[in-house]
């Protein structure tokens, strides 16, 4: 979410009773243990957010609805029919402090918000109904049981999956698979039969469009309002959070970058009065990581990290541009979008890879 969007959401919030912290710098707000931020679901974004989801719901004829609970993340708990959503969408302070720290702010817009409702709603009513135990289920999506890989390779070009959440994520796992084809499914004005009309993919689709019939006005199974890490019970600071966040998606220091820097940048004599490849690369970082990010749906701060260490390689082989600035900035977005694809991750019943 840019600095516009997270305003705009700002200005829809301005009724409630502002919390102490909103005014403190963000060094005082990271000290602060995410138990004591005092948040409530109540605020106009996520209401309106929620609001929607139910009445999408509604429209479908589904008598289910999924709990909500603010926690650090968006997840939805293995056999619970509810959704935890980050602390950050609950206030703009929060959300502006998220975009400094990593970059953007998951689930941020409208738009954005929806679509990772949708996918998590397509969790929880699996849950609800306990779907993953039905035969038919397990043979068009695969069995629930199958482990969430470490990382996966994405077939951008296949059409035995939806696309709905970036990095191809219904291929991740089969119960990512269910989630995304739901959101498809549940999505208003999704027109998916045309959309994806002789695509493989198609019959998972209708699949669900049968199941959700037979659904229609069924009472869930399962109505448990349980919460896991509800955010009272979060102790620590919101430093140690993004402490950890950052590392999880972090990108450790990779010296296989070197062949590739090396065909793009020089070390040559007769190039050493051009301009450093770092201090190029420096000139157009935020640029580039907002283009990579947005084709391939990675977090800006795991782009970064692989920035940062393209970047230092460039200082220590003493790389130069040998090449007109223009093109030598579309050859390297090609270059690191190619290294990010490398690094693309899975999750556990998470959007936010």
């Amino acid at each position: 979410m840019s600095r516009s969007q997270t305003e705009a959401v700002i200005s829809s919030e301005g009724t409630q009773r502002e919390p102490e912290w909103v005014s403190w710098p963000d060094e005082k707000i990271l000290a602060l243990p995410m138990c004591r931020l005092g948040l409530t679901l109540d605020g106009a974004f996520l209401s309106e957010q929620i609001k929607q989801l139910y009445s999408e719901l509604e429209s479908r004829q589904l008598t289910f609805r999924p709990h909500f609970w603010l926690s650090n993340e968006w997840f939805t708990p293995d056999g619970v029919p509810g959704i935890a959503i980050p602390f950050y969408l609950a206030h703009p302070r929060l959300a502006k402090l998220e975009l400094g720290q990593m970059f953007e702010v998951e689930g941020g817009t409208p738009e954005w918000c929806m679509r990772i409702l949708r996918h998590e709603a397509g969790h929880a009513i699996e849950n609800a109904y306990r779907l993953r135990r039905l035969r038919s289920r397990q043979q068009v999506f695969g069995c629930s049981s199958e482990p969430y890989p470490k990382y996966y390779s994405p077939k951008p070009y296949s059409r035995s999956f939806v696309r709905h959440l970036d990095v191809w994520y219904a291929q991740s796992h089969p119960d990512e698979d269910f989630a995304e084809t739901f959101a498809v499914w549940l999505t208003p004005d999704s027109t998916w039969a045309d959309r994806y009309k002789g695509w493989p993919v198609l019959r998972k689709l209708q699949y669900v469009d049968g199941l959700m019939q037979g659904l229609a006005g069924a009472p869930p199974k399962v109505v448990t309002k349980e919460e896991i890490d509800p955010l009272p019970d979060l102790k620590k600071t919101l430093g140690e959070h993004y402490e950890r966040k950052r590392k999880h998606y972090g990108i450790e220091h990779r010296s296989f970058y070197d062949p590739d820097l090396k065909r793009l940048f020089s070390d040559a004599p007769a190039h050493a009065d051009n301009i450093s490849a770092a201090t190029f690369l420096n000139r157009f970082r935020k640029e580039v990581r907002r283009k990579v990010s947005a084709w391939t749906g990675e977090y800006q701060y795991t782009i970064d990290q692989v920035l940062e260490d393209m970047i230092q390689r460039c200082r220590q082989l003493h790389l130069h541009l040998p090449l007109a600035e223009e093109q030598a900035k579309l050859d390297f977005t090609i270059l690191l979008t190619v290294h990010t694809m490398n690094f693309l991750r899975s999750g556990r019943h998470k959007v936010a890879v």
